[in-house]
């Protein structure tokens, strides 16, 4: 700031040496009895014009003063030292306004005066006065500059250039007195705010530099935060200078930029000089202000830093002698093996906590290295504190390092003591167990004595040596304890070894006499008791390994087929391993065939016990009013599913009865026909509105009473449902032993196709519980994706952006994917009368997916991705329960926006107004396929089937499969992307979910609040019970402690801890780990074990399991098992 106050301020300063403003005698300065026309004499004399104005005498003299005084500040100084020349033009007046003009100039000009050129009257008579009358007057004026009066303008011209002249006085100079006013006032305005803003300048500066630096961290942020604010408020005030300079420039510069020929007057010129002078003076204002704070702004960062590293170090210091506090307790070396590995194991535990410190010690340390390497100010005191934390840090480590080894050693001779007492007692105890008289006999006196001497040979690992040798080696932990625990252990080894020599010497002796025979005496009891070799568990042993009373040879005979099945040939081993697998592949073919056969049997008994009934006269007055002529809504398409089955499917399936491994042809050439399940699922809710409401009527107890069935009719109808979901099931077994098989890519494709059938009716079974979306969903496009996901939301408002309703905790919300937008809906649940909850979707918002933008990443979190549209001004935040569901959302979105590109390319290229798209024609010829040509390959369709152009459903082996059109719920078995995880994971078919029509559907969906939504008008959150749930959704682990998940794991959820995070034992895995509450709801859904179908591929003849009564059963998707 010294440079701004030593060169450009003083200079600015000085616009104080003007007492008048244009302003000021604004009102003046229009009555236009005198101007100053921009012209110059011969040497550069600024011209005044005095012209014809009648009511010169009615003039103040303040007035005539203000308005002389400040015409003659208005040039240069260097002008105004030469002097002015005055033209008084009173061509039309008399002689007395040329006397009482002259007059008032000789009295009252402040300037200097060069030449007055007086026009004098043009009458006759009035110019003779006036040469007379001048003449005689002439000293009256007291003028110390010659006056010359002048007849006609032809006269003025020989004295000042015609050039320098206005029109008015015949001249060509152009002069516009209200412009030359306005230009003034802008300049002196200009001029003043220059001013006022070097003097805010240098008093700011002046306060900058003599602020002190706080002493704490948020006194430092509040000045740091507090200067800057204030920096910006004179930075704008400059940039309002600099723009009201710049339009002032332009302003004066106009008649130049409209004619270039034009040629500016001097006063023009002085006022462009004056306008540039001051702007090049606000520049270097700006900056030297701008260095100055950049110093200054530098100096309260490092302020801020400074502290905060300050503040680190007083806690990392408190740490620090906190662990070697703690580490100084470790001082034990333990009574006992045992309880030397449990203090080793605690300071293991403790390690983990002082390499935390030690790292965060380090961590600060390089911090201050960084610090002092970008020229801190405050090195000289950064310095020592890091020396010093290093040096503690160092300690700290060392003395970790000497309680381990100190630790270890002490295990070490635990152990040592522990194996050395372990021998001393085996070879008491063996002492003991030798039968004595056995030992009398030469032969049994040698074989003792081998025992002793193989015993002896394990004495080198297990028995101490001297104690010289372990009081040196041992010494750092040997306290007085150890101490007599280590004699007491060699005294015993000492004792014990004084035995064995002595037992050896009697039993050599023994050996060397000559025996002489004996009369045998029966074993003592205890003997066999004491030998190991005698128990009854080893005898139990012996007799299981050779239960034959011959035992050496049935062994060696049980054993001689193994030596003969080992030299077989490999090839052998593997064609019995392939017919394994063919015994295998035959066992599901037959599951599949008998369970197909018994499910056309199961509809048929259906359509003919309850359907047909329906129809039946004799039976219509046990039908309520609300069943009467619902027959298509309580069974849907059911006969359509049967006809298919009966006369189709089942057919095609038996003729791969021999050649099981090839059935995926089968599904694959009927793969359009199954898609009429989607029917049936769709107008389940509808069929289970209707039978809860007459559920218990006559009719149906009549129909289940004729059939003599167990299960009423609500366990049958869900039967297409268990149908389409266990054939995903049954190919995924026989896909497993079919691996090697040349059908095992057709396995492969029907099951992806199955697959996307079930993702299909999953993602349409949630789209039809959308309540409260005003528009058509069909006309939204196809659904693509739909799932549960936390939402963040962010607005730009002005220059602003500002976080929604100030939202910290996510939104959970349920996205819908179509083809022409993205829907945002509330998930919602209804209780039901004994039923589990029903869900429902309340929907939110939407966004064009022609104005939707994507950023694949967000937050530095692998899982989130972002949608914005308008560019950006709305922002959604959307954090994916795992990585791989994020990308593959991504990977969607992003095929939809190159779809809807490459559409606006063509139809600017085409210059058509609509885009029609025409995928290449499906051939309509049927090839015929036979299951034992393993090498031809054809889709069948119905002829009641025609497929549309832009169906994705058209089959990739039929037709050309257009490039990107692909989606997840497309069964088209080509498509290998990533389906929903719980395909009818939808829960909400049952007895409190749906009423009879599409209206009472949305009225019968009002549910209670959704417990894992953070939305605002929600104050309520549901609590996670303790207990074992079935996993529906793959989890992975985001962090070290959390625990990741398969959909279908068993886990038991066992303490909620106090960051929203349970304590979560996966028993499939046996691991544990911490989950948070808002991902486990998706995880685990809304009861006890629940169960994804996807995750039962185990479960290949599961039934559903329903109560003995009609009531009790419910259809829950996410529960069915096939």
């Amino acid at each position: 700031m010294s440079r701004l106050s030593q060169t450009s301020q003083d200079e600015i300063m000085q616009l104080d040496s003007s007492p008048l403003r244009a302003a000021d005698i604004t009102p003046d300065l229009k009555r236009q009895f005198a101007f100053l026309s921009g012209g110059r004499g011969d040497n550069g004399s600024p011209i005044i014009v005095f012209p014809e104005f009648p009511a010169f005498g009615e003039i103040t003299d303040r007035e005539f003063h203000n308005v002389l005084t400040y015409l003659t500040s208005v040039p240069s100084l260097s002008s105004t030292d030469v002097g002015f020349i005055l033209v008084i033009d009173r061509r039309q007046d008399r002689w007395a306004a040329v006397k009482g003009t002259l007059l008032r100039i000789a009295g009252s000009f402040p300037g200097n005066l060069q030449l007055v050129l007086v026009l004098r009257p043009t009458t006759l008579l009035q110019r003779t006065l006036s040469d007379i009358l001048f003449k005689f007057n002439k000293d009256e004026f007291k003028m110390k500059v010659p006056v010359i009066m002048l007849s006609s303008i032809t006269e003025l011209h020989s004295y000042i250039d015609r050039t320098q002249l206005t029109q008015e006085l015949g001249g060509t100079q152009e002069y516009c007195h209200e412009k030359w006013i306005s230009h003034r006032t802008a300049i002196e305005g200009f001029a003043l705010m220059v001013k006022k803003t070097a003097q805010t300048l240098q008093s700011f500066g002046t306060e900058l530099a003599e602020t002190e630096l706080p002493n704490e961290i948020q006194a430092t942020t509040i000045l740091l935060s507090t200067h800057t604010n204030k920096k910006d408020k004179m930075k704008e005030d400059l940039l309002v200078a600099l723009g009201q300079g710049s339009r002032l420039l332009e302003s004066i510069n106009e008649p130049v930029v409209r004619d270039p020929d034009h040629n500016m007057n001097q006063d023009e010129l002085e006022n462009l000089a004056t306008v540039q002078r001051l702007l090049s003076q606000l520049d270097e204002t700006e900056r030297a202000f701008d260095e100055f704070w950049v110093r200054h702004q530098t100096k309260l960062e490092q302020c801020l830093q400074l502290r905060h590293f300050e503040h680190n170090y007083r806690e990392v210091r408190a740490l620090l002698e906190q662990v070697s506090e703690k580490l100084a307790t470790f001082s034990e070396v333990g009574i006992s093996p045992a309880h030397a590995d449990h203090i080793f194991c605690e300071l293991t535990t403790y390690e983990e906590k002082v390499c935390e410190v030690l790292n965060r010690t380090l961590s600060l340390a390089r911090e201050g290295d960084e610090l002092i390497q970008n020229s801190h100010y405050a090195e000289d005191s950064i310095q020592p504190k890091c020396s010093e934390i290093r040096a503690i840090s160092e300690n700290v480590s060392s003395n970790l390092r000497a309680k381990k080894d100190h630790l270890l050693k002490a295990m070490e001779l635990h152990h040592c003591l522990e194996r050395a007492s372990k021998w001393v007692d085996d070879g008491i105890y063996l002492l003991a167990s030798q039968p004595v008289d056995k030992c009398q006999s030469h032969e049994g006196a040698e074989l003792a004595l081998q025992e002793l001497e193989s015993y002896l040979d394990s004495a080198a690992q297990n028995q101490l040596t001297d104690l010289n040798t372990i009081w040196r080696e041992y010494e750092a932990v040997l306290n007085q304890q150890f101490r007599d625990q280590v004699e007491k252990v060699f005294q015993k080894q000492t004792s014990m070894q004084e035995m064995f020599d002595k037992r050896r010497v009697s039993l050599k002796k023994l050996a060397a006499k000559q025996t002489r025979p004996v009369q045998p005496v029966a074993p003592r009891p205890e003997a066999f008791i004491k030998s190991p070799l005698s128990s009854p568990a080893h005898r139990a042993q012996q007799e299981k390994n050779c239960p034959e009373t011959d035992s050496g040879n049935n062994c060696e005979k049980e054993n001689g087929p193994l030596h003969n099945g080992d030299s077989n040939s490999r090839h052998a081993s593997l064609s019995e391993e392939e017919e394994n697998l063919a015994v295998l592949r035959r066992h599901v073919m037959n599951e599949l065939l008998e369970t197909e056969r018994a499910y056309v049997e199961e509809l048929l008994c259906v359509l003919q016990g309850y359907a047909s009934e329906m129809d039946n006269p004799a039976m219509l007055h046990l039908i309520p009013a609300p069943l009467q002529n619902k027959k298509e809504v309580l069974f849907g398409n059911m006969p359509e599913i049967y006809h298919f089955h009966r006369r189709t499917f089942l057919r095609e399936l038996e003729q791969y009865t021999d050649c099981p491994e090839l059935v995926g042809r089968c599904f694959l050439q009927r793969m359009t026909d199954l898609q009429i399940y989607e029917k049936y699922c769709h107008n389940k809710p509808r069929s289970e509105s209707l039978w809860r409401q007459c559920s218990d009527c006559a009719f149906f107890q009549e129909c289940q009473k004729k059939l003599e069935h167990k299960l009423g009719l609500d366990s049958y109808l869900l039967k297409p449902v268990q149908r389409i979901t266990k054939y995903q099931l049954l190919l995924k077994e026989m896909l497993k032993y079919s691996k090697s098989c040349d059908g095992a890519d057709d396995l492969q494709e029907a099951l992806t196709s199955i697959l996307g059938i079930l993702k299909a009716v999953n993602d349409s079974m949630h789209l039809i519980a959308i309540t409260g979306y005003e528009g058509n969903l069909s006309e939204l496009g196809k659904l693509l994706m739909q799932g549960s996901f936390s939402v963040w939301t962010e607005h730009k408002k002005g220059h602003a952006k500002v976080k929604d309703l100030a939202r910290f905790k996510p939104m959970q919300r349920h996205l819908f994917l179509h083809e022409k937008a993205l829907l945002f809906c509330k998930r919602r649940e209804e209780n039901g009368e004994g039923y589990e909850k029903a869900p429902s979707y309340s929907f939110k918002h939407s966004l064009n997916m022609s104005a939707v933008g994507i950023t694949e990443n967000a937050k530095g979190d692998n899982k989130k991705f972002e949608i914005w549209c308008n560019s950006r001004e709305e922002v959604y935040i959307v954090q994916a329960p795992t990585a791989e569901v994020k990308t593959t959302w991504v990977n969607e979105i992003r095929k939809v926006l190159t779809t809807q590109l490459e559409a606006c390319r063509e139809a600017s290229q085409q210059r058509a107004p609509d885009i029609v798209f025409q995928f290449p024609p499906v051939p309509s010829g049927a090839v015929s396929l036979s299951p034992f040509k393993s090498g031809q390959k054809s889709f069948k369709r119905g002829e009641e089937k025609k497929a549309e152009p832009c169906s994705p459903d058209v089959n990739s082996s039929s037709s050309p499969k257009p490039t990107g059109k692909g989606s997840p719920t497309s069964p088209d078995h080509k498509t290998k992307r990533q389906s929903d995880p719980t395909p009818f994971g939808f829960k909400g078919w049952n007895k409190a979910s749906l009423s009879l029509d599409a209206s009472e559907e949305h009225d019968g969906y009002s549910s209670a609040e959704d417990p894992l939504n953070s939305d605002p008008e929600e104050d309520n959150t549901k609590k996670l019970c303790a207990g074992k749930y079935t996993v529906m959704v793959d989890y992975e682990k985001g962090s070290v402690q959390e625990l990741s998940v398969k959909s279908g794991d068993m886990v038991q959820l066992v303490k909620e801890g106090d960051d929203g995070q349970w304590f979560v034992r996966n028993l499939s895995t046996s691991k544990e780990g911490w989950i948070a509450a808002a991902n486990l709801i998706t995880l685990i859904g809304k009861s006890k074990s629940c169960q994804s179908l996807t995750s039962s591929e185990g479960s290949g003849s599961g039934n559903l399991s329903t109560s003995s009564s009609c009531s009790e059963t419910y259809t829950s998707f996410s529960d069915i098992k096939p």
